[in-house]
């Protein structure tokens, strides 16, 4: 059987380069080689597209970016081509490809942009496509097509620089604290802070604003934040729901990334009733917003047993241990089925 070609996209113009890196070190050595063939192609911090023809291991200690091991690329707009061009010494080799594997993180790579250009070329894409990347992404733009899908939300409003920092303590008030203050379009906690009184908001409002242009005051939900991880286009099969006890704060990139001071618990420790409805709003969700192939959907349980969209990850952590393979293996779905369950899910729209 011939295999399938497969560009891995990783890297990228983002805050999350060096969590991409981790992620598509996992997905390369979690693939198929008898089904598969990769075709690596790295993104520099300043947007280079280079082919990546050195050893794996060198992507997860970000020592891929060299002259021995890359090559300039780019992909082919032509879409009877479906192939990435390689700047060589002999010229241009051409390579073909049969599907795209974005393992990019955040903006730049998370949020419709990177999606659209292999659209374009017509080369199947794995994962989600250009608007549902771009409006998971946005988070009140998520929260209001949810909210029409008939799922509860938090209150926010969203700002931009010209409003005034009074504009912002009038909003504040009318959320209560504490709240969170967030950019509008960035991912693994950059930007975000809880605001606990009225003195800190000044100091977050310019914390997030480094990171997008818009950001979004929003209220704190009390309860705890259980995410789902979905895998289909039309079917969909979802994992195990996991739930983030925090000793303190928030979910935040430290946490997130080294669970210093939280656990996660796979499955939740929920009851089987609530279980079964927070896993079928995660899939209306996923629906409303136009999801395909995977996504994990995180939502808040308060306290008093409401379930709350909180975002949609459409290119979540994706090492072996991150949440979305850990959910879906809880399910009976090793880390190596579920990136081959991607790939086919592309390949056969």
């Amino acid at each position: 059987m011939k295999k399938l070609k497969i560009a891995v996209i990783f890297g990228g113009c983002s805050p999350e380069y060096n969590v991409s890196l981790e992620s598509a070190h996992a997905v390369i050595t979690h693939m198929d080689q008898t089904r598969y063939s990769p075709v690596l192609v790295g993104i520099s911090p300043k947007g280079n597209w280079l082919h990546f023809a050195g050893a794996v291991e060198k992507i997860k200690s970000d020592t891929w970016n060299n002259p021995d091991d890359c090559a300039p690329a780019l992909v082919s707009p032509d879409q009877d081509a479906h192939a990435l061009l390689v700047q060589t010494s002999g010229g241009i080799e051409k390579i073909s490809l049969d599907a795209a594997f974005p393992v990019l993180h955040g903006r730049n790579g998370e949020d419709g942009t990177v999606q659209g250009l292999f659209e374009l070329a017509g080369i199947p894409l794995v994962g989600c496509g250009v608007l549902a990347s771009a409006l998971c992404m946005d988070k009140d733009r998520a929260h209001k097509l949810a909210q029409a899908a008939g799922v509860t939300i938090p209150s926010s409003t969203v700002l931009t620089k010209e409003n005034s920092t009074e504009d912002a303590f009038a909003c504040a008030k009318k959320l209560g604290y504490p709240l969170f203050v967030k950019p509008l379009r960035a991912g693994s906690s950059y930007g975000i802070t809880k605001v606990t009184g009225r003195d800190e908001l000044p100091t977050a409002i310019k914390l997030a604003f480094e990171y997008d242009s818009h950001i979004i005051l929003e209220e704190a939900i009390p309860g705890f934040e259980v995410g789902c991880a979905v895998l289909g286009n039309d079917t969909l099969t979802v994992g195990e729901l996991d739930e983030i006890e925090l000793a303190d704060g928030f979910f935040n990139f430290t946490e997130k990334y080294t669970l210093k001071t939280s656990v996660i618990h796979v499955p939740a420790r929920i009851s089987p009733i609530k279980a079964a409805e927070m896993k079928e709003t995660a899939q209306r969700i996923y629906k409303a917003l136009g999801c395909q192939g995977f996504a994990r959907v995180d939502m808040f349980l308060d306290e008093n047993g409401r379930v709350v969209f909180n975002e949609v990850n459409t290119i979540p952590g994706f090492t072996a241990h991150s949440r979305y393979p850990s959910m879906m293996k809880a399910v009976g779905m090793s880390f190596e089925q579920v990136i081959s369950n991607v790939i086919e899910l592309a390949v056969s729209k």
